[in-house]
């Protein structure tokens, strides 16, 4: 979703204010051109909500307007999911977002390419601006993701410079993001009906944030296993002669 310039300018010729949202401008909302896409942005949320990394200051969002003001021009464009590391103030059922006057610059932004997307991001570092423009060379976001869901294609990009180079994962497959303490990369399977490639959260240790799903199962096999542990010990203590109901309290 995005205004058009009217004229294209040089980025040398760029003035850049940070405003608030104008009560009259119309956020467009684009169409989902892959049902996955959805699915695929909750998901990365959920994990990060079951391991208690979300804190109240942070703002992470599916498919919302980042703003800013070029040439006296508003220009609002939304990633498929963004984290942005503080606000300064929580607000419920937030709209769009202005970085610097409302906060913190986002530290991510990821897309989830569709069959369909034709040039929607627009690797171009010309005016006027498409999102890989708008992202490197006005918000300054220092990371950017593509994710092509279908093949699993990752492609990671950090700002070196005031330019996105392309980075190349660990013997892994994963990326560290130093701001947020976590490993991303790629995971394949089933979520949600959706059987399929997924972006994914690892901490420091390499262990794998789980989905609610996985929790809940990681649990039920966690009490199955304490369960046959508490049978092996009776059966052991009834071969030996000992009553397991009639053992002597511990002094």
């Amino acid at each position: 979703m995005a205004t058009q310039l009217s004229q294209a300018k040089s980025p040398t010729e760029l003035v850049i204010s940070w405003e608030a949202l104008p009560k009259d401008f119309q956020l467009e909302d684009e169409p989902v051109e892959n049902i996955g896409q959805p699915l695929l942005a909750g998901a990365l949320r959920e994990s990060l909500e079951i391991s208690g990394f979300i804190q109240s200051q942070m703002l992470i969002a599916l498919n919302f307007g980042l703003c800013a003001t070029i040439n006296q021009q508003f220009i609002a464009k939304a990633p498929d999911w963004v984290y942005v590391p503080s606000v300064n103030q929580v607000v419920a059922n937030r709209k769009s977002y202005t970085p610097n006057l409302e906060g913190d610059i986002p530290a991510i932004a990821i897309e989830f390419l569709s069959d369909t997307e034709g040039g929607k991001y627009s690797v171009k570092r010309t005016y006027p601006p498409g999102k890989w423009f708008f992202y490197e060379q006005i918000l300054q976001i220092p990371i950017y993701v593509i994710f092509e869901p279908d093949g699993g294609l990752l492609e990671y990009y950090q700002l070196e410079n005031k330019r996105y180079e392309l980075k190349q994962p660990d013997e892994n497959g994963h990326y560290w993001l130093d701001v947020m303490g976590l490993f991303l990369g790629t995971w394949q399977g089933t979520e949600e009906g959706r059987t399929g490639y997924w972006l994914r959260w690892w901490d420091r240790d390499g262990n794998l944030l789980p989905w609610a799903v996985e929790q809940i199962e990681q649990e039920r096999q966690r009490a199955e296993q304490e369960r046959q542990q508490k049978e092996r010990l009776i059966t052991y203590l009834q071969s030996q002669g000992i009553d397991p109901n009639n053992l002597p309290p511990f002094e």
